[in-house]
């Protein structure tokens, strides 16, 4: 019986990471090679993929390989990185989207041998906003919060002490694809392993205010 009950406590940690349920995620853009173990996700990320919309230079692509879940309202999303980068703008981290013309994707991007925190916000045309890291990490740990209109992003080097890297505008009331994202625009891909993601619902600010008014 406890040998039954051990088997059975395995496979509920391989299906859920902190409550999501990693294997029924979806994938938009599936790559050749992934893998699902132990709650994490193994990718080697699709050559010449990327995410990117117009600006500068006026090209629209939207191929990046991204695995996510669908969530409406307010929430706090969070993963650990590590990624195998080679080649330049190799990237790697988290995406919120609503649709082809609404969405921001974060994490690390490699370019010309830096290590950047990166983050493009795309409402129609992208815009790209990077935070030059002193060397390479070992891991990034991401978390981004969505809250009314905005999305308040942050970032890690150890998992404990997390930085505000941007306050960024995403449409409210409606719902919104989360999860992990990777491209290889200039490259032949690279192994990424996302470990730790979590999906954790936020009451509604402005019901909040609403029901403490009625106290």
């Amino acid at each position: 019986m406890k040998t039954k009950f051990l088997l059975f406590t395995c496979l509920l940690t391989s299906l859920f990471v902190n409550g999501q349920k990693i294997e029924t995620m979806q994938w938009m853009n599936e790559p050749e090679k992934w893998e699902v173990k132990d709650g994490n996700l193994s990718m080697y990320v699709t050559p010449q993929s990327d995410y990117w919309r117009v600006t500068y230079h006026d090209f629209i692509v939207d191929d990046g390989p991204f695995y996510y879940t669908t969530r409406g309202g307010e929430f706090e999303v969070s993963v650990k990185i590590q990624g195998e980068y080679k080649s330049k703008y190799d990237q790697m981290g988290l995406m919120l989207r609503i649709d082809e013309e609404h969405w921001v994707k974060t994490g690390i991007e490699y370019v010309d041998g830096i290590y950047n925190f990166s983050t493009v916000v795309t409402d129609q045309h992208s815009s790209w906003s990077v935070i030059q890291l002193d060397e390479k990490p070992k891991a990034v740990w991401i978390k981004a919060i969505r809250r009314k209109d905005a999305v308040e992003i942050y970032y890690s080097l150890d998992g404990k002490d997390y930085k505000l890297s941007n306050q960024v505008y995403l449409a409210q009331h409606k719902p919104v694809m989360v999860g992990m994202m990777a491209a290889s625009p200039d490259g032949d891909g690279f192994k990424a392993t996302f470990e730790a993601f979590k999906v954790k619902h936020l009451p509604d600010l402005r019901r909040l205010e609403w029901l403490k008014k009625q106290k």
